[in-house]
């Protein structure tokens, strides 16, 4: 598995009634809106959220984030269902089960269900831990919100004056 940036490619279009409506092509299942266009991006991170916790609950693929093109923005989920829906397509590209990930992290079945269920709260070191035990690590990138500049897959190559922390994950086997 090469690495993969956690951010989604999101459409803004106006609608008549002056909302933003927020589409992901790679899930099309995902759609928001909001009154201004701030506002429509920040739903829709919380919407892709959900997107991809309805997946890995419903047992479905995680698809690949395409490449984002122009007029399109890059979203990221919350951290946590990120590194969740990497979990969960590691588990099932291997054909792995909730029990194997439990003996590879020396732990009960109950607690290694808990880490890929997307409703539990996992501390990020033990998704960390979790990803290692399958060959994975994680970097989690930083960017400048406010710019709206499209999240790299190498936090190697961010350097912009202002940083805030993006809710980006990129996993990559080991």
């Amino acid at each position: 598995m090469e690495a993969i940036l956690y951010a989604y490619p999101a459409t803004l279009t106006r609608g008549k009634d002056a909302r933003y409506l927020v589409r992901f092509p790679d899930l099309p299942e995902a759609l928001t809106d909001g009154a201004t266009e701030d506002m429509a991006l920040k739903e829709a991170a919380d919407c892709l959220s959900e997107a991809l916790a309805a997946r890995i609950v419903d047992g479905e693929a995680i698809p690949t984030p395409s490449p984002t093109r122009r007029n399109q923005f890059q979203v990221a989920p919350d951290a946590t269902i990120a590194l969740k829906a990497a979990l969960h397509t590691i588990l099932a590209d291997r054909r792995f089960s909730a029990a194997e990930l439990a003996r590879r992290l020396g732990i009960d079945h109950k607690e290694a269900r808990r880490i890929l269920d997307p409703r539990h709260p996992t501390k990020l070191p033990r998704l960390a831990a979790a990803l290692e035990a399958l060959g994975h690590d994680m970097a989690v990138t930083v960017h400048d919100a406010s710019r709206r500049e499209r999240l790299l897959s190498s936090p190697v190559d961010v350097r912009p004056k202002r940083m805030k922390i993006a809710r980006a994950i990129a996993v990559k086997e080991a």
